[in-house]
């Protein structure tokens, strides 16, 4: 144990032990601290200056159990591209415990590359450097920009290496979510017919996450609507932001409506929606234009999971779980509208504003312009005197068809009647000028598993965490990536 007070409040530990197993985190030689997230500190209502210390680089590597933890490696299923595993389970994570931050929400927190588990299937139960850096940089980058997502408490070094394609330094990644509760947590259980626990599992959500579906009618309906729902304005925002998750399996989809389990996640440079980064994505099942009716295929087999429950009539269990997948589309796209109004400076609705963002998208990818610049620069079209002048038609290989896009789309604004610079401002406010783009990330990786070097990776984080302000036109930030620095693949670390 340690000194150190975590007001721990834990719930899941306390569900039957068929729903996890207790399972203490393994020591690592020499943990060191990397890097400390103190504003979520403050939010859990934590300590930040005595978790900085080597004490608590301890808890967080694995060492030290902090008072009130009870470390569990949840179980769960899933389907893997496609394919059924019918037990997953967290192989390389241990769950300390629940905190419920000063805002009152309860939030789990969870170290990962913490060692093996008996969900390990072979596995090493560790996680190298390099992913660790990722899943901090791009999940607290996802927080800035208001997607819903774990977020990244803590990181360390372990002082022992990992073997992979070779030798690599290992790391051990604290990460926060509002649960880690899965669609694969529904299916473990349903495949084994295990209707009390699915009860107790759908129950459990209900109070942790939807507390309104209890009063529904029909609480477990309500409970599948909900997630709908929040899965349909989640996706809309990795649209509007030009993220792929890159392996969106059931046991990555979060009920909670979360973006989870960062591994070969990428923002586009330039746009197309057949981007694949994902090294082990061959055949483009995750592929970016993919995203949405693959979390519908997700939410399916949720659906099916929760049948018992809806009904006892198999048939009438059926329909209602049906209807609840198919309202799917509807609340994607209008969650999907509503991002690229914003996205456009759209101050009003009208019938054609998602043709509008579509036709740009489709200018955009034969253009081979850049996502995140393109969409930024639109302010620079309306605002009288732009603190970064770059005009948007020069990120196009044909400016011809931008121009005639962009004529529609001053055409439109006019209808709105806003005035230009309150326009601009609504553009720059919704379009970042600063994402953590591929080869930023896999320059703060090299440099740290290189040379043990972390200057790139802070510099790199603190950029993201003000993804708004205007930077100058040159600014390694803000500029696509050279040539040579074009990043093809990303990995997964397991």
């Amino acid at each position: 144990m340690t000194a150190i007070s975590i007001p721990f409040a834990n719930s899941y530990a306390a569900l039957p032990d068929r729903f996890f197993v207790r399972q203490a985190p393994d020591p690592v030689r020499a943990p060191a601290l990397i890097r400390l997230n103190r504003p979520l500190c403050d939010l859990l209502g934590l300590d930040a200056d005595a978790l900085s210390s080597d004490e608590g680089a301890a808890i967080f590597a694995g060492n030290a159990v902090p008072e009130g933890a009870e470390p569990i490696a949840q179980a769960y299923a899933g389907h893997q591209f496609g394919g059924w595993v019918p037990q997953l389970g967290d192989g390389r994570a241990v769950l300390l415990g629940e905190v419920v931050g000063t805002d009152g929400l309860r939030r789990d927190v969870q170290l990962k590359g913490s060692g093996r588990t008996p969900f390990s299937r072979g596995g090493d139960g560790r996680a190298a450097l390099g992913p660790v850096l990722r899943e901090y940089v791009v999940s607290e980058a996802m927080h800035a920009l208001g997607v819903p997502t774990t977020r990244a408490l803590a990181a360390v070094t372990t002082g022992q290496d990992v073997i992979r394609e070779g030798y690599l330094p290992g790391a051990v990644l604290t990460r926060v979510a509002q649960s880690h509760v899965r669609v694969g947590t529904f299916q473990y259980f349903a495949a084994r017919r295990d209707e009390e626990a699915l009860r107790t599992l759908a129950d459990y959500v209900i109070d942790r996450h939807y507390p309104e579906a209890a009063r529904a009618d029909n609480p477990y309906t309500a409970l599948l609507a909900a997630v709908v729902a929040r899965q349909a304005g989640l996706v809309a925002k990795w649209f509007g932001l030009g993220f792929i998750h890159g392996v969106m399996n059931t046991d990555n989809t979060s009920v909670a409506g979360e973006t989870i389990d960062y591994g070969p996640c990428a923002f586009m440079d330039i746009y197309h929606p057949g981007t694949v980064f994902s090294s082990i994505d061959h055949g483009g099942r995750y592929a970016f234009a993919n995203q949405p009716s693959i979390l519908q295929w997700n939410l399916a087999q949720l659906a099916q999971c929760l049948m018992p429950l809806i009904d006892p009539d198999g048939d009438k269990a059926l329909a209602l779980a049906q209807a609840e997948v198919d309202a799917y589309p509807a609340a994607f796209e209008a969650a999907l509208i509503a991002e690229f109004r914003a996205k456009l400076g759209l101050a009003t609705a009208q019938d054609d504003d998602l043709s509008l963002a579509t036709d740009l998208l489709a200018c955009m990818a034969e253009g081979e312009a850049d996502f995140t610049n393109t969409f930024r620069y639109l302010a620079n079209r309306i605002e009288a005197d732009p603190a970064d002048d770059t005009d948007p038609a020069s990120l196009f290989n044909n400016p011809d068809a931008f121009e005639a896009w962009a004529a529609r789309w001053r055409a439109r604004l006019s209808e709105d009647g806003r005035a230009a610079d309150a326009c601009a401002a609504a553009l720059r406010d919704k379009n970042p000028a600063v994402i953590p783009r591929n080869h930023l990330v896999e320059a703060a990786i090299r440099a740290a598993e290189d040379n043990g070097d972390f200057a790139p990776f802070n510099a790199l984080v603190e950029e993201v965490l003000r993804p708004y302000a205007t930077r100058p036109a040159g600014s390694r930030y803000v500029r696509p990536p050279a040539p040579d620095e074009v990043v093809q693949q990303t990995f997964c670390g397991t």
